[in-house]
């Protein structure tokens, strides 16, 4: 069936005959993690129970090739605080964070990563986080385990968010972070269309408190190309600055006639003293700057044209396959 998009989270009162809703909701991503997901079941479930708070786990099965959904029908079977989706192919991780939020019950809604990289352990530090008085409780990587590849351009996308959304926090990156119902349901229309779900709920005013959380290297290569993360860079010009066209414009037009003026002033002087000015060499590096940038300004027109279809089209975020 296909998902509905509505801009409300479940009423966390119970309907009569159904059983009290719980104090938290976890939602866990997975792609093939047919590896993982036990562990973390086994885990998570220790430190929720230790932590006292009645809670749910709810998995959304990114269209795994593997045996992911599998291992979730027999946990849902023994243990009825799990709760899964299937979707009928890969739509990428934020739209599963939305099939999860729109399921939550819980009045506290912690978002993790699936591949064991967050450490279940921390939940109950960033329930807490909330519990004293924070809208959200940011999970911060403080001791990352990724190569340069992945940080270096994680750095450019943080420091590009703190600007947009003016929120001072060191990590928008990671997905292992705890929210107040209450900051959620504004934001839900847009999550799943936006990639950064905490950016987009921080832009909304809400309030913030950052907690250390630990990070274990990722088994296997990672699924954020350099092209993918160019187009994350993309995503978030697209989504956060306001008309970034203009201003890319506006600098453009500064920067090359300086430019113009500069190399004017060279030319003449450089002909006037040698009689020979090397203007094809200019000519052609001017050329191919400006390319360049033009280059960039169409990829961030594509960006928000695809966003234009779909919503034109109105096509879902996701279709599900199944549902436990």
């Amino acid at each position: 069936m296909a998902t509905t998009q509505g801009e409300t989270l479940p009423h966390a009162e119970p309907a009569a005959g159904e059983e009290a809703a719980p104090s938290v909701s976890v939602v866990v991503p997975l792609y093939n993690e047919a590896s993982t997901v036990a562990e973390l079941y086994r885990r998570a479930v220790a430190t929720l129970d230790a932590f006292g708070r009645s809670y749910e786990l709810i998995f959304i099965d990114d269209g795994s090739t593997d045996t992911t959904f599998a291992q979730l029908e027999r946990l849902h079977d023994a243990d009825g605080r799990v709760r899964g989706v299937r979707f009928k192919r890969n739509f990428g991780q934020h739209s599963a964070m939305h099939a999860g939020l729109v399921r939550a019950r819980g009045e506290i809604l912690v978002t993790m990563d699936g591949d064991l990289q967050n450490s279940p352990e921390d939940l109950a530090r960033l329930i807490a986080g909330v519990e004293s008085g924070a809208d959200i409780a940011s999970g911060t990587r403080s001791a990352r385990r990724d190569s340069w590849g992945r940080t270096v351009p994680s750095r450019v996308i943080n420091g590009m968010l703190r600007r947009f959304t003016g929120a001072e926090i060191s990590d928008f990156g990671c997905a292992f972070n705890a929210y107040r119902r209450s900051a959620i349901e504004p934001m839900l229309g847009a999550i799943g269309k936006q990639k950064f779900t905490k950016a987009l709920v921080l832009s909304s005013g809400a309030s913030v408190v950052e907690v250390d959380v630990a990070h274990t290297p990722r088994a296997g290569r990672s699924r954020y190309s350099p092209l993918r993360l160019t187009r994350l860079a993309l995503h978030v010009l697209a989504g956060f600055w306001p008309q970034p066209i203009q201003w890319i414009g506006v600098a453009l037009g500064t920067l090359c006639t300086t430019a113009a003026l500069v190399l004017g002033g060279y030319a003449v002087f450089y002909w006037i003293d040698r009689s020979n000015f090397p203007g094809p060499l200019f000519g052609g590096v001017g050329v191919i700057f400006v390319l360049g940038m033009q280059g960039f300004v169409l990829a961030l027109v594509g960006e928000y044209l695809g966003r234009i279809q779909r919503d034109v089209e109105g096509r879902p975020l996701y279709t599900i396959d199944r549902e436990l």
